[in-house]
């Protein structure tokens, strides 16, 4: 970054000679040619001096503004997916009370997450239990309601799955990565 200093020294000496501001930042392109400031930085000076800045310096500034992203944040983000995965980024970062952009590096950098969708989510029963769960509930629609078995169809070694379509944004939820389905990686 290139220190303006000298040309603060100049738009200052400009205004106290009763020079424009236009007049000022001729001046200064023709004195330092591609090095000069900007219009709207000279006029800004311009302007400063004007009302009454005698100091050519940059302001103070504080130091380097403190990042949410302490072990504490990270703490409470990973709290917040823990208890419900499926949690948005945005809601995450309004629950918690961080940038969007702060949320979204603690989930990916800090806790090693992902989102994806639950077609791609591996199910947490085994296959026995899901048959098993089927054939129960199929068992109790038969009974709770006699026409049940004029509605089902049958073929040859057909499977027909039904479900409730959920948006993919709806259906995705938070996963840490490596702890994918090992079977569909071939392990």
């Amino acid at each position: 970054m290139a220190d303006f200093r000298e040309q603060r020294a100049c738009i200052k000496f400009c205004f106290k000679l009763g020079k424009t501001a236009t007049e000022c930042y001729e001046m200064l392109k023709t004195a330092f040619g591609e090095q000069a400031m900007g219009r709207s930085q000279t006029f800004q000076w311009f302007s400063r001096f004007k009302a009454g800045r005698t100091a050519i310096d940059d302001d103070e500034r504080s130091d380097r503004p403190v990042s949410s992203s302490t072990p504490e944040m990270i703490e409470r983000v990973h709290q917040i997916i823990h208890e419900d995965r499926r949690h948005t980024n945005d809601e995450v970062s309004m629950l918690v009370g961080i940038s969007h952009e702060t949320c979204h590096k603690i989930l990916t950098e800090d806790l090693k997450t992902r989102r994806v969708a639950s077609k791609f989510v591996p199910s947490l029963l085994s296959v026995d239990q899901q048959r098993l769960d089927l054939c129960l509930d199929l068992k109790e629609n038969a009974s709770n309601n006699p026409s049940f078995l004029s509605n089902v169809i049958t073929g040859d070694e057909t499977w027909v799955y039904a479900y409730d379509p959920e948006t993919k944004t709806q259906s995705s939820q938070g996963k840490v990565l490596g702890h994918l389905d090992r079977r569909r990686q071939g392990k």
